[in-house]
């Protein structure tokens, strides 16, 4: 083995020290190893196509030069073709989980569009689809229709129309004679969904019912009982709906709304409640990064909504500092004169929720004092409330008999007034980029146009800095989700790290964004000439696969 230029350094801990195993001796160690590895001993895992399309150093040469490289040049090769492989091996094995779905699972089939769809297609949809939700729609129509079980994950912005996507997805399973059901993180999320449904459809004969944790036990019992005798169309609710007591009579497709806040075993659940698997919808509001949605995402098929509806018009976003709310709080005073109304948000710090609760009562009577009743009216709400109480006080800021909603972050996801065009966050550097861009969502519903206002302390973080920065330049949802992966690494985003999915070695999604679509494109290429990979030039991969299926449940992973 030649000589290396660069010394290995291989961390140690202190019991392996007081054996005199420091990182030195694992040098020594791993050198000696190395010296009798013979080429046989680390076989190719690569087609030979692909080795010389890349111009890859062998399998055997990349281990010996990682550890001990001859050279700078020799260390690159080393770390490229490993990062290649363990990406490789992460894609292929999503990849083949989908494509075994598409080949194999069953699905209930809706081979038609009939009246109910039809019927609001032309005659109640509020207003005319974009070119991304007919797209959208052709594709679950495509997916609905061929007799595989769907597992489509929907990604589109703030606003962008997924709810009415969803809507009409149901009422082509009605039409088929199946029920959907929709599942929602939150209360309010569920509630804000079955009102905004039920409205949609008040002129169509089509049974909906809400199921959350505070249904009363008589609505929970009739609810029960028409949704397993079949009268139910659909069910909106938050996880109660996947309880063992709620029994289907024949549910045709399931719908998850903010699926990150849902863990796998939840949406599992869903699969249990037809014979045939219900075909599955996920939503989710916060855009996802191309590279993460190939390494994290993989196994499902993934739709993007990247058109907003005509007449949205754009956000200006502004921060101020704390110096600055005089000015703030006489704004929102100007724009409730006008008729509209405005949210004011406080973050929640979950090490304390007492400090939550009391820097929300003491925001609450500061913008009272600025904003007196009986000129102005204000809700409030927060976690702490019991859930009718908290309903009233929404419900009340939606019909606009208070102008003013003072609340912690309970309002993220799911509140519609197109009547509110400011949002003031507070401490709006304690917030990560997705809440802030969710938060934002919020207003710029309707035709007026709209104001975020990030306030801060006068002291704050480079990060924090780099957030607010972004906020105030775009509104584009896949550019804020770019920069947090950026920002905060793979390994923070939401629902990432506990998947396991992305604990790479050597790999890294964000600065090796070409490798991983190199690697998605060799994937394709791979698997649509060899779905088994059963194929002699392909048998490297195949070996390699099975000596490692007994090492990690490789099915566990969704």
């Amino acid at each position: 083995m030649e000589k290396s230029f660069l010394e290995p350094v291989y961390p140690s801990t202190e019991k392996l020290k007081a054996r005199g195993l420091n990182g030195k001796e694992i040098g020594k160690i791993t050198y000696n190893l190395l010296q009798r590895l013979a080429e046989k001993d680390l076989p190719e895992n690569l087609p030979l196509s692909i080795i010389q399309k890349y111009k890859f150093i062998s399998r055997w040469q990349a281990y010996k030069y990682i550890h001990f490289p001859p050279s700078e040049k020799h260390y690159q090769h080393a770390v490229r073709r490993l990062k290649f492989e363990e990406l490789f091996f992460s894609l292929l094995r999503m990849t083949l989980v989908k494509t075994s779905r598409h080949r194999f699972s069953k699905g209930v089939i809706f081979d038609k569009v009939g009246d109910f769809f039809n019927t609001f297609y032309s005659q109640y949809l509020p207003f005319q689809l974009t070119g991304a939700q007919k797209r959208v729609l052709k594709e679950i129509r495509r997916d609905t229709g061929s007799g595989k079980q769907m597992n489509r994950l929907l990604q589109g912005d703030v606003g962008s129309g997924k709810t009415i996507v969803a809507l009409l997805s149901m009422l082509i399973a009605i039409d088929n004679g199946y029920q959907s059901v929709l599942m929602a993180p939150t209360e309010i999320l569920a509630q804000q969904h079955f009102n905004t449904i039920k409205d949609l459809l008040k002129n169509m004969p089509v049974s909906i019912e809400l199921l959350t944790g505070s249904s009363k036990v008589k609505e929970r019992r009739s609810v029960l009982k028409n949704c397993a005798e079949g009268i139910l169309h659909i069910l909106v609710g938050t996880h109660a709906v996947i309880e063992d007591k709620v029994l289907f009579h024949n549910l045709g497709l399931a719908v998850v709304d903010e699926q990150h806040k849902f863990g796998v075993a939840q949406r599992a659940q869903l699969q249990k409640k037809n014979i045939i698997s219900p075909h599955v919808l996920v939503m989710t509001a916060t855009p996802i990064p191309r590279t993460l949605a190939l390494t994290a995402y993989g196994d499902l098929d993934y739709s993007i909504m990247d058109e907003l509806p005509p007449g949205r018009q754009p956000i200006t976003t502004i921060h101020y500092f704390e110096n600055k709310r005089p000015q703030v709080m006489t704004f929102i005073k100007e724009q409730v004169q006008k008729g509209r109304q405005a949210y004011i948000i406080y973050p929640l710090i979950e090490e304390s929720s007492k400090l939550d609760y009391e820097n929300l009562m003491k925001g609450y009577e500061e913008v009272k004092s600025f904003l007196p009743e009986p000129a102005f009216w204000i809700s409030m709400v927060h976690g702490k409330q019991p859930a009718d109480q908290k309903q009233t006080n929404m419900q009340r800021f939606v019909t606009g008999d208070t102008q003013i909603m003072v609340s912690t972050t309970v309002i993220e996801v799911g509140v519609n007034v197109p009547n509110a065009t400011v949002m003031v966050v507070e401490s709006a550097e304690k917030f990560g980029l997705s809440q802030l861009h969710q938060l934002r969502g919020r207003i710029g519903r309707g035709a007026e146009k709209s104001f975020c206002i990030l306030l801060t302390g006068p002291k704050i973080s480079n990060d924090a800095r780099e957030r607010l920065k972004i906020m105030v330049a775009t509104n584009d949802g896949f550019k804020i989700a770019e920069k947090d992966l950026e920002i905060r690494g793979p390994g923070d985003i939401e629902g990432t790290r506990q998947s396991g999915v992305l604990n790479f070695k050597l790999a890294n999604i964000v600065t090796d964004k070409v490798i991983v679509e190199a690697v998605k494109a060799e994937v394709d290429i791979l698997l649509s000439g060899d779905p088994d990979i059963n194929m002699a030039t392909n048998l490297p991969v195949k070996n390699y696969l099975a000596q490692q299926a007994s090492k990690t449940a490789w099915s566990k992973i969704a």
